[in-house]
């Protein structure tokens, strides 16, 4: 997790297979109760952590699939903080689709398993919240941000800026940056100013490359789509989050840096306009950039993740495509 941000899902998701595998193995051999819950455990968040780098590299069917499998092994243990964390990325999985009521249905259904949980803080911030802003629903998503501020309030929540990847609880400062993110969907600039304004000293704190950007690129996005469009402002700060560079780039960040240049269409005859698209196009170029734009297929993998999920299966038996009926 410590090193996901500098690598990403293309460095990383190799080793993570090999972990995957070997824990598999491991689960072949005879061990105590005890020892196998751990083992369980194991196995269910190294696929959960497939899934969720498979979400950053644009594979969806391939994200959903692991989903599927990190929750079936995390309920046979009864683990159910971790299949919250799970529901959480599965909703982000649909969000990036474009599939924004599945996204609040999967987030909803994290939510329901516990929802004074400190998980419930990410699936109303980054699940509920998000898409229901993209579904234009502003006072469901003003509820989702204020049910998410109320619990990192309850809860002893972590500092700073966690990885994005990780299994603790969302921190406040994490909370805050996704409402900013609805409120670029619900167009209200002013909104997304304010709370990049309240997280600004943890975000330059933070080591997360990936969190400066994106809170970067939304400020950009609302200083462009303000009622008096600051467009070379909007340009440079854009620029600055492209020549900064900071290790591996995700969907989201190739994604909103995108829409930044497409959003400054009618302006594409600027000066400012013109170098961001250069600078924009010069960096999608690059290979790890590349791979993520338009269909943003994560091609190395495929074959071996495949080869990976038929083993578990056959390892662990036939695992329930739902939850046991206690649970639900």
């Amino acid at each position: 997790m410590d090193r996901y941000e500098g690598e990403g899902p293309y460095g990383l998701v190799g080793e993570v297979l090999e972990v995957r595998r070997y824990v598999g193995e491991l689960l072949e051999g005879r061990q105590l109760p005890r020892q196998r819950e751990v083992l369980f455990r194991l196995a269910a968040q190294a696929s959960a952590l497939l899934a969720y780098m498979a979400v950053n590299a644009g594979r969806e069917v391939l994200a959903e699939a692991y989903c599927t499998e990190a929750a079936e092994l995390a309920w046979h243990i009864d683990d159910r903080e971790l299949v919250m964390w799970i529901q959480g990325t599965r909703s982000l999985n649909a969000y990036y689709a474009g599939r924004f009521e599945e996204a609040v249905a999967f987030a909803d259904a994290g939510v329901a398993l516990g929802p004074g949980h400190p998980q419930a803080i990410r699936l109303q911030a980054n699940g509920r919240a998000r898409a229901l802003g993209k579904l234009g629903d502003a006072a469901g998503a003003e509820r989702a941000i204020a049910a998410a501020v109320d619990l990192s309030a309850r809860h002893d929540v972590p500092d700073g800026l966690t990885p994005c990847i990780s299994f603790a609880p969302y921190a406040l400062a994490r909370t805050l940056a996704n409402a900013a993110t609805v409120h670029v969907a619900l167009r209200s600039p002013h909104r997304v100013l304010g709370y990049a304004d309240a997280i600004d000293e943890r975000v330059e704190q933070s080591d997360s490359a990936w969190s400066r950007a994106l809170v970067r690129l939304d400020v950009a996005t609302a200083v462009l789509t303000s009622e008096r469009p600051d467009v070379e402002q909007a340009m440079v700060l854009g620029r600055e989050v492209l020549e900064a560079g900071g290790g591996a780039p995700i969907r989201s960040v190739v994604q909103r840096a995108g829409d930044l240049y497409a959003l400054a269409a009618p302006w594409r005859n600027l000066p400012a306009v013109r170098e961001y698209g250069e600078v924009l196009r010069v960096w999608q170029s690059a290979p790890q950039a590349r791979a993520l734009v338009g269909s943003a297929k994560l091609a190395r993998p495929v074959q071996p993740t495949r080869r990976a999920a038929d083993a578990a299966h056959s390892r662990f038996g036939s695992l329930p495509s739902q939850p046991p009926a206690e649970h639900d």
